[in-house]
């Protein structure tokens, strides 16, 4: 296949028919990191899930998805079903000490990149409803936003062809600073009723993410551009030390959009007896897996964090820091959570 480096959010679809997403930006050479999004029909009887109703048709597959994509639970019962019947698409990862659900390379038939399925969209000369609504959308956020129309992507059901009438639209914008320039421009939109924001979770009330456009849901999310990208996967190597539960201030929020959602944080407290650290292994920052706790709270805003505590460890230079890990699959009681009272709050 041409050369591709997978970011997060990129669609894979495999020989054996399952389309994974992309996670994150660190990867082995002959493998991607990815999670499990559609599953063949043919397959459903091996994965102990729930599964939604709704179906979709790619080419001459049906696929099915779980009603719950990103629990603990759930990635445990997969994990276990492709240890059973797929093995190639489990990995024991020598840097985390623990088998992670990913794909080999030579078992990715297509992969869809949100940049090009957008591109690809605006050039196609007869679309449906959906569709048009998306181009009008990418089109007025551009606008507004100063963002080039190069700097959005398209993913979700419409990228891979797959949506119907009442589909949603899932949009990626690249690049912090793009991001931003998007997120004012929404607000900007929003205050004047040319969209409508839309809070069906808790936190959507602060991520601001999820919004009605021409009665049709969109959600934006931030993926890196090549530039951005500095880990390597072989870099670190990550030695779990214990569950802790504090509250602390967010200091720098440039990279809490992605996913992982990074946060630079200070003035830690403790929650509990258990949580209590010292200074030597005081983390600097908290890390979610989990695209839900992306963007949840600025700079000088107060959050509780619920996770595991991470020894990073340098390769090269042996050096170490501390980390805490929301999404580790491990436990479902994992979360950073924002104090909305208190935003604009010091400890």
């Amino acid at each position: 296949m041409p050369k591709w480096m997978p970011r997060d959010g990129d669609v894979i679809v495999t020989k054996d028919g399952f389309v994974f997403y992309t996670f994150g930006y660190e990867h082995p050479k002959s493998r991607v990191l990815a999670f499990l999004k559609y599953i063949p029909d043919s397959e459903k009887r091996l994965f102990n899930l729930k599964f939604l109703e709704r179906t979709w048709i790619k080419g001459n597959q049906q696929l099915v998805r779980a009603q719950r994509l990103y629990t603990t639970k759930n990635y445990a019962t997969i994990l276990k079903a492709f240890k059973k019947s797929f093995p190639d698409y489990v990995f024991f990862c020598p840097f985390r000490q623990k088998d992670l659900i990913s794909v080999p390379l030579e078992h990715i038939n297509s992969v869809y990149v949100p940049s090009e399925c957008l591109q690809a969209l605006l050039w196609k000369k007869r679309k449906d409803k959906l569709e048009k609504i998306a181009c009008k959308l990418v089109s007025l956020l551009s606008k507004k936003s100063h963002v080039p129309m190069d700097d959005f992507g398209l993913h979700g059901s419409p990228a891979l062809n797959i949506h119907k009438v009442d589909s949603d639209i899932d949009l990626v914008v690249y690049g912090a600073d793009n991001f931003r320039r998007v997120e004012r421009a929404v607000e900007w939109l929003a205050k004047r009723d040319v969209l409508t924001y839309t809070f069906t979770r808790s936190l959507d009330r602060v991520r601001h993410c999820k919004c009605l456009f021409m009665n049709t849901l969109f959600t934006y999310n931030a993926v890196r551009k090549l530039q951005e990208i500095e880990a390597k996967y072989s870099d670190s190597r990550y030695i779990a030390v214990k569950p802790v539960n504090f509250h602390c201030q967010v200091k720098d929020d440039t990279q809490a959009m992605f996913r992982p959602a990074v946060y630079g944080i200070t003035n830690y407290v403790p929650i509990d007896e258990k949580s209590i650290l010292t200074e030597n292994n005081l983390p600097n920052t908290a890390v979610s897996m989990i695209g839900y706790y992306r963007n949840v709270a600025r700079k000088g805003q107060l959050i509780r964090v619920s996770g595991i505590l991470e020894r990073v460890e340098n390769v090269e230079t042996r050096k170490t820091s501390f980390q805490v890990v929301v999404g580790t699959a491990t436990s479902k009681n994992e979360h950073i959570w924002p104090y909305a009272s208190q935003y604009n709050s010091s400890l």
